[in-house]
């Protein structure tokens, strides 16, 4: 795996290797929970585009989370389980290369999005008059393009500054996919500046969003209190529920993750937060925008009888 002393032709991901019994119990419950993930987001993406009634800019960007939950957790789940059943562990340079850039760059574009989905319910709550206005089609098409726009940019950043450190020939990786912060514990020099880079980026793509989630829903909750109706009280913080449940579970363990010290907490525990960010959310996201979401049950239950009389013959 190492070419000419230093140049690292590829790499080994030790994962959960040093539990090989935890190792089979994983693999059975991750192959569940990405079927799973692909069914719920799928089928979010396709109501979303089949359902007239869903073509408004709240689901125009749920679908866009759950394409990027999608994406995001096949960037690094297919070849965990291939490497949770077999003995070879390895990822080539240009694989580790490709699964950082495309599992950062679709995580930093989640983050964003969810701050851009707590305006569009500030909008929708707050200002429901002028609603349609705020949130018209082009705008947001201009928002969902931005996030990716910010968030690839981000992860082309980290991603060339972190293989421009040099790794003087260390290729295991003590985790299961490439990351920045067990990359950065293979260099042979002080990288205290691209760790410091690394945290101020993640402030950025992380707390900017946050504070503007924190004053939206501050905004929505104010504005919902004043609502004199119990029915639109619940209708309101209904559909805001389901976001807030989904933000607290991505941003709690992605600042977990990110914006502690290295030495905070200890490997096992950093691989175990990683699978609630990179498994765990994509997978719950689109059960708790269903359960918690009359219109999509709605969507869900016609597209489901249509169907149904498709296949019932003419003549019963």
């Amino acid at each position: 795996m190492v070419k000419n002393g230093s140049s690292l032709t590829g790499f080994i991901l030790l994962g959960f290797s040093n539990r090989p019994q935890l190792e089979r119990i994983l693999f059975v419950v991750l192959l569940i929970f990405y079927l799973l993930t692909l069914l719920g987001n799928t089928t979010i993406i396709a109501l979303s585009r089949l359902d007239p009634h869903l073509h408004t800019p709240m689901y125009f960007f749920l679908s866009n989370l759950s394409f990027l939950d999608l994406c995001y957790t096949t960037s690094t789940v297919p070849q965990l389980l291939v490497h949770l059943r077999g003995a070879d562990k390895s990822i080539s340079f240009g694989g580790c290369v490709a699964q950082l850039f495309f599992s950062l760059g679709l995580g930093c574009t989640e983050c964003i999005l969810l701050g851009v989905m707590a305006f569009d319910r500030y909008a929708a709550v707050c200002r429901p008059l002028h609603y349609t206005v705020i949130m018209h089609p082009r705008l947001c098409a201009l928002m969902a393009s931005a996030t990716w726009f910010i968030g690839f940019s981000n992860s082309s950043l980290q991603t060339l500054l972190i293989f421009l450190v040099p790794l003087c020939g260390r290729n295991k990786i003590d985790h299961f996919f490439c990351e920045i912060p067990p990359l950065l514990k293979l260099a042979c020099v002080d990288t205290t500046t691209n760790e410091s880079e690394a945290f101020f980026a993640s402030v950025i793509i992380l707390l900017i969003p946050v504070a503007l989630i924190t004053f939206s829903y501050g905004q929505i909750v104010r504005a919902v209190l004043r609502i004199k109706s119990a029915a639109g009280q619940r209708k309101a913080f209904g559909t805001c529920g389901s976001h807030l449940t989904v933000v607290s579970l991505f941003y709690g363990t992605a600042i977990y993750a990110y914006l502690q010290p290295s030495n905070s907490h200890s490997q096992d525990q950093g691989k175990f937060i990683a699978l609630v960010y990179t498994v765990i959310t994509p997978l719950v996201n689109p059960f708790i925008y269903t359960l918690r979401n009359k219109d999509v049950m709605g969507a869900m239950k016609k597209k489901g009888k249509e169907n149904l009389s498709l296949c019932v013959p003419t003549w019963l």
